[in-house]
């Protein structure tokens, strides 16, 4: 957990270069100075694919970087598909404790990844309001969500869109 560190954010992004560069500052100061090796991803978001590219390059000069897949999808997988993850992290499981957990799953695996880390990169816009065909529903993303339980378990939470 000293040397982890998670991802998660709204499943879109405003993405700009300004930000992308942020976003390696941070990642290269978590390596660097706070000996981070070990990063734990979701999916289903731009802003985990933007990270993983980020981690991914990083990789390139800091080989020992560890890229790990939580699965909220997909308990159980064929070796086949196990080794198609694999081209793109060096380790994914699926947390039990989600198994049975519904509509909740992605926010229970973000819990899951949080546990496991001491920082948390997040992407999080605190105007940002969930809807459904165009209309707020008046729920809670699971982002802020997420946001919430993180500073609930006094994580460091870094985020990039306060860091713009």
């Amino acid at each position: 957990m000293e040397h982890t560190c998670c991802f998660f954010g709204h499943r879109k992004i405003e993405f700009t270069r300004e930000r992308e560069e942020t976003l390696r500052a941070i990642i290269g100061n978590l390596v660097l100075e706070h000996d981070v090796n070990t990063f734990l991803f979701g999916s289903k978001s731009e802003f985990d694919d933007l990270c993983h590219t980020v981690v991914s390059d990083l990789k390139e000069n800091y080989p020992h970087l560890k890229r790990i897949y939580v699965r909220a999808e997909f308990p159980y997988i064929s070796k086949q598909y196990e080794s198609h993850l694999l081209e793109w992290c060096e380790e994914t499981y699926f947390p039990e404790k989600i198994l049975n957990a519904g509509k909740s799953v992605y926010i229970k695996r973000n819990y899951e990844m949080i546990d496991r880390s001491r920082f948390c990169v997040v992407y999080f816009d605190e105007n940002y309001a969930p809807a459904k065909h165009g209309k707020p529903t008046g729920t809670k993303s699971g982002t802020k969500l997420a946001y919430d339980y993180a500073l609930r378990k006094k994580k460091t939470v870094i985020n990039l869109l306060e860091d713009d």
